[in-house]
């Protein structure tokens, strides 16, 4: 009985797996961009299990951090295209393209856009001994007093950078830009009096605003009732983001999955706590949105860049 079995069994089709389809019982490698204990970090472990369990396999996040996030791109960069390897990446992507030579890989084709998962509004924040309560106040006083017009940032090209630089630029106001390590040094920074103001995350400011040792002055983009383009600076909208790329190649078929999934774990109501916690607003539209919002982000921060001359040197 087992031999006629086995012989009928050999008889039948073999039925094809598709090409690029992610089989239960292999693992997805999530290469996150940046350090562990950052928003990029803690996006891709409170998602991780949810997006597993829509992928029917699981998802382990994997810390390749470095010059602003190409050390990890360059990872799935070179990976194959089948959709078990996956980078959460964030606004790097639309900056590094035109500030680092020398890549082994082209920012603009070694990826498919799967979807944006999160974007992440920045605060204005001066210390409260500055004196200012509100954005027109600062911008008067920096007039007034050149030598307060210094502001902090994470580094040189990062968002919390190139946010200042965009609105002192609108202002008309010349100020020395002091890159920090990271956002706790930068913010120590500020409180020491090193720099007047700076841009930083909801995550870092929230336990310092509500200590009263900083005051806010707006948030970076738009729909806040204290939006910097509320205050004058119509279409003022300069924030982070956070998004899910796939090795270029993988078929459209697996990203649209990889991307159905991806969505609904990074809205699924037991989330939305901890993500207002650190400032993170869902946005998760699929690969036609992404491709959008990445060509139109890498037109604006090109050009920015441009203007201001910004390089890696300084």
């Amino acid at each position: 009985m087992l031999r006629r079995s086995l012989l009928l069994a050999a008889c039948l089709p073999a039925v094809a797996r598709p090409v690029g389809v992610l089989a239960q019982e292999r693992p997805v490698r999530l290469v996150v961009a940046y350090p562990p204990g950052g928003s990029t970090d803690i996006l891709a472990r409170l998602i991780a299990p949810r997006l597993g369990e829509g992928l029917g396999t699981l998802v382990t996040p994997e810390n390749r951090s470095g010059a602003s996030g190409a050390v990890g791109a360059g990872v799935v960069a070179q990976a194959a295209p089948d959709g078990a390897t996956l980078l959460l990446d964030s606004g790097g992507q639309a900056v590094n393209p035109f500030l680092m030579r020398g890549l082994a890989f082209d920012y603009r084709t070694a990826f498919a856009p799967v979807t944006l998962l999160a974007t992440l509004p920045l605060v204005l924040v001066v210390r409260a001994e500055l004196g200012v309560a509100t954005l027109p106040q600062l911008l008067d006083r920096l007039r007034a007093e050149p030598r307060l017009a210094a502001y902090g940032s994470v580094g040189i090209g990062a968002r919390t950078h190139l946010a200042m630089a965009a609105l002192l630029r609108r202002a008309g106001i010349a100020a020395e830009h002091i890159p920090y390590r990271g956002g706790a040094d930068q913010v120590t920074g500020l409180l020491r009096g090193d720099v007047a103001m700076g841009f930083t995350s909801i995550a870092l400011s929230a336990p310092l605003l509500r200590e009263g040792r900083l005051r806010s002055l707006g948030t970076s983009l738009p729909g806040a009732a204290d939006s910097i383009a509320d205050q004058g600076f119509p279409d003022f909208s300069i924030g982070d983001w956070l998004a899910l790329f796939a090795p270029a190649g993988t078929p459209g078929a697996t990203v649209a999955r990889i991307a159905a999934a991806a969505a609904e774990a990074v809205n699924q109501p037991a989330l939305r706590p901890r993500l207002d916690e650190l400032g993170l607003l869902p946005a998760a539209e699929g690969p036609e949105a992404l491709a959008r919002f990445l060509a139109a982000e890498r037109e604006a921060m090109g050009a920015l860049i441009a203007a201001e001359g910004i390089h890696l040197d300084g």
